[in-house]
């Protein structure tokens, strides 16, 4: 599974005193009408708690030139923060981070959680999407490259 290619998100949400966000290449838009999109988080990453207890959660299209990023947060570099001093970006209408220089964004209001698995597939209702200019990160397999 982890040869399928596909765009690179960066899932942020809110958590206790910070923010909490991990790497992740499943993002699916599963609705137009109204806009639905789900996601799968590992049931034991802090992002999924964080989603399902704060009950919204952000989306970072990431572009090429954001891997260091997609590598923080993926857990294969340096660990950031929790308050992302580190990463920049700015507070999404909903105060929850949205990475800067990132190809698209979503702001989502969580709409249900289900168990698959070890993962959770987690849909959220988007409330706030914005379109930013460049290409997008391309998962190949367990490290990030490009497809042209």
């Amino acid at each position: 599974m982890a040869r399928l290619p596909s765009g690179v998100v960066v899932v942020s949400a809110r958590y206790s005193n910070g923010y909490r966000g991990l790497t992740a290449s499943s993002l699916v838009s599963i609705s137009a009408d109204p806009p639905l999109v789900m996601v799968g988080l590992e049931r034991e990453a802090t992002t999924r708690t964080a989603v399902v207890e704060g009950g919204a959660f952000n989306v970072s299209v990431l572009t090429r030139t954001q891997e260091f990023i997609a590598d923080r947060l993926a857990g294969r570099a340096p660990a950031i923060d929790e308050s992302w001093s580190e990463i920049p970006h700015r507070l999404g209408t909903n105060g929850i981070p949205l990475i800067d220089g990132c190809v698209a964004w979503l702001e989502c209001t969580l709409s249900a959680a289900h168990e698959a698995g070890d993962h959770d597939r987690c849909v959220g209702k988007v409330e706030e999407a914005v379109h930013g200019r460049s290409e997008r990160v391309i998962l190949l397999a367990p490290s990030c490259g490009t497809l042209r």
